[in-house]
């Protein structure tokens, strides 16, 4: 593509003259415009992978992978042991959510009531991993579990009574009222998310059922898959079966969430990008005034037999390698800086003494980083091409240089 020639020119383009030395800045800060803003956008691009990755997991341990709700039929037991003889790799239970009122001596506040079934794998599970006070045993009639952000507003601990408002209505002598009932603090969870922590509060199912005036029909069906990237394959399949049923999977609920994660990230990258643009008008700018400064030498190349398109390809090769090298150096700055995220994030939180992506908010405990390498090579050629289209537009000015004109050019 280039020959030994328009190589060995290229590189001497590269070593300005030391009377050359503003052509020299402008070739520097070239170099570190697209390296920074290399390595910029791949150590954003990795947090953001690894945020929604985290985040990911973190609501796959927390909610039903697919949900079955009744709606206006009953879901039997032959329509469940319709999906087990279909489908394998996974587990079932069956829950009951409604929305209601806990009461305490001092506060009030709305929340969301779970009945679940504590001998359910699933229920064990997010006993082991994220009840801090309690313990499975003591959970049963009578008794809650409720979130950390929640305990600590309302100042409850384990062992102690409250009352639980449900949305439906009892006769009483003073006319309709929301039925109530008195339940004791069996344990405490903390699962990280606040509006899990703050809001969610889970009975036995019996509890929650009668609390509701509701009876076995009115329970949901939940599945958990052993691979539950693979919800909406399993969803569609399960509504061939009977399409009575309302169904939806964790993806369904959490759309929003996800859409908003894809959006900013988009943005993030294209507002990114910019600052490899920015540095890439160096590149014009620079080679703009290195042709200029060389227009007896390209003069001189013209009248030795250097054809306009070899010369051209000189100086295109040389701001095509101070993008390249820009660029490859970004990456690996931009890899090593991901490799090292949260380290680096617990140095600054103590240099400066602020907290850097509070885990309160972002329900993270360390700031996550995953290095895609898709999205890495990516960034290597939307790099490239800039750096090519601001190696080319200067280049493409020879072609118009006089010979006659040029090497009369003091």
């Amino acid at each position: 593509m280039f020959t030994k020639a328009e190589r060995l020119i290229s590189i001497r383009n590269l070593r300005p003259k030391k009377k050359e030395g503003f052509l020299k800045i402008i070739s520097i800060f070239s170099f570190l415009g697209i390296m920074l803003g290399v390595a910029i956008l791949i150590i954003v691009m990795s947090v953001m992978n690894g945020f929604k990755t985290d985040l990911t997991k973190k609501i796959l341990g927390l909610n039903p992978h697919i949900v079955i709700e009744p709606n206006s039929f009953e879901i039997n037991d032959l329509y469940i042991s319709k999906i087990s003889d279909n489908f394998k790799n996974f587990t079932l239970s069956r829950s009951f959510s409604g929305e209601g009122i806990i009461i305490t001596n001092e506060n009030a506040k709305g929340v969301i009531l779970k009945g679940v079934d504590k001998n359910e794998e699933n229920i064990i599970e997010f006993f082991n991993r994220f009840v801090v006070d309690g313990n499975l045993k003591d959970f049963g009639a009578g008794k809650i579990l409720i979130g950390s952000e929640l305990a600590y507003n309302l100042n409850l601990k384990e062992g102690e009574s409250i009352n639980v408002m449900s949305s439906a209505f009892v006769s009483t002598p003073l006319g309709n009222l929301p039925k109530q009932e008195n339940f004791k603090v069996a344990g405490i969870f903390n699962t990280g998310f606040l509006e899990f922590d703050q809001n969610l509060i889970f009975l036995n199912i019996e509890d929650v059922l009668a609390i509701f005036e509701k009876d076995k029909k009115d329970q949901n069906v939940e599945i958990y898959l052993q691979d539950p990237l693979k919800a909406n394959f399993y969803k569609k399949k399960i509504q061939k079966i009977d399409q009575n049923f309302f169904i939806y999977t964790w993806s369904d609920l959490n759309k929003s969430l996800f859409s908003a994660l894809k959006v900013e990230r988009n943005v993030m990258f294209l507002i990114l990008s910019l600052i490899v643009v920015v540095a890439a008008f160096n590149i014009i700018s620079g080679l703009t005034i290195l042709i200029k400064n060389k227009t007896k030498e390209i003069a001189i190349l013209k009248t030795l037999g250097l054809s306009n398109n070899s010369i051209k390809k000189t100086f295109f090769l040389t701001g095509l390698s101070i993008g390249f090298f820009a660029t490859v150096s970004g990456i690996v700055l931009g890899v090593l800086f991901s490799i090292n995220v949260e380290k680096i994030r617990i140095f600054l939180s103590s240099a400066f003494n602020f907290e850097i992506f509070p885990s309160d908010i972002y329900f993270l405990e360390e700031l996550p980083s995953e290095i895609n390498l898709y999205s890495i090579l990516v960034i290597f050629l939307i790099s490239i091409f800039i750096s090519m289209v601001a190696s080319y537009l200067p280049a493409m000015r020879i072609s118009k240089m006089s010979t006659f004109r040029a090497l009369r050019y003091e």
